[in-house]
């Protein structure tokens, strides 16, 4: 017991997406299939670029790298979500909360940086291709890919730090497929004034480097395809980047919206339907994008 005489949460009560039978087996079905896809999908590709001596370049690497972290995103939140599908309220510690949230705000956080450092791969490659192989050594790839790991390493423990900061006590249900960090806060009882703005802040600083990153990159990218004389010549570089461009339109905006916007800009419900929105597009279509690249 607090010293306000109600209960310390120590387990909480995921509540779902939704609470119809039918609409739950539905989306268990469709969120399964997806999933299946998205392991069987990513694994493939990475064992492809892994096994294949023609496929060893930065941006194969990068790539490969990309798929692992899919499937790490993917992983860190639709198991349970299939559970809560088929038992309709899933009860979850609080100890669980912080690692699901660690591993999604992580792989999401690496994916914004591998996301920039293809953007620079990619204009190393167009705009100073006699230089390539001497900007992009294996060392150099080595090192951005550590930077990035480390960089989402730093960013999730921010997050979990501040829901470890955060009290609850008496409601213990949570509105939502997931321990995300939105309904978190709104359940909790006391805060520190520093764990409402910390997560925002840390977010939206990773955002606002790794766009700049990837919007310098494509400026310069474009300048230099415009050069290029031959129509064919165009859309060969131009065909390198839709992909990529692709995969950070949908990934920058769904994550803009969830956790960059004032919180009061936005419901709960319409946080869960765009969560949703971005965990399928991210797990159906990102295998396909890879594909493509391939």
């Amino acid at each position: 017991m607090s010293g306000n005489n109600c209960t310390v949460v120590t387990e909480f009560i995921l509540l779902g997406l939704s609470d119809d039978l039918i609409i739950r087996v539905i989306l268990f079905v469709t969120f399964l299939v997806v999933y299946i896809i998205t392991l069987s999908g990513n694994i493939s590709i990475i064992t492809l670029i892994r096994n294949s001596s023609q496929l060893q370049t930065p941006m194969y690497l990068f790539l490969s790298h990309l798929a692992f972290v899919d499937i790490g995103y993917s992983s860190s939140v639709t198991p349970l979500m299939l559970k809560n599908f088929l038992v309709g309220k899933t009860i979850i510690s609080l100890g669980g909360c912080v690692v699901q949230l660690f591993s999604a705000v992580f792989f999401g956080s690496v994916e914004c940086f591998l996301l920039a450092m293809m953007a620079y791969d990619r204009y190393v490659a167009i705009c100073n291709p006699l230089l390539y192989s001497t900007n992009m050594t294996p060392r150099a790839c080595a090192l951005l890919l550590i930077a990035s790991y480390l960089g989402g390493c730093v960013n999730a423990w921010n997050w979990s730090a501040c829901l470890l900061n955060l009290s609850f006590c008496g409601a213990n249900k949570i509105n939502h497929f997931f321990c995300d960090y939105a309904p978190l806060f709104k359940l909790s009882s006391y805060h520190a004034d520093f764990v409402e703005i910390l997560p925002s802040a840390s977010a939206g600083s990773i955002i606002a480097i790794t766009v700049l990153i990837i919007i310098i990159s494509y400026i310069y990218i474009l300048f230099t395809v415009l050069k290029i004389s031959s129509t064919e010549g165009r859309s060969k570089a131009f065909s390198t980047c839709t992909s990529h461009l692709t995969a950070v339109t949908l990934f920058y905006g769904t994550i803009t919206f969830i956790y960059v916007l004032p919180k009061s800009s936005y419901s709960t419900d319409e946080n869960k339907v765009v969560s949703v929105f971005e965990l399928n597009i991210k797990q159906y279509a990102r295998p396909s994008q890879h594909a493509i690249n391939i």
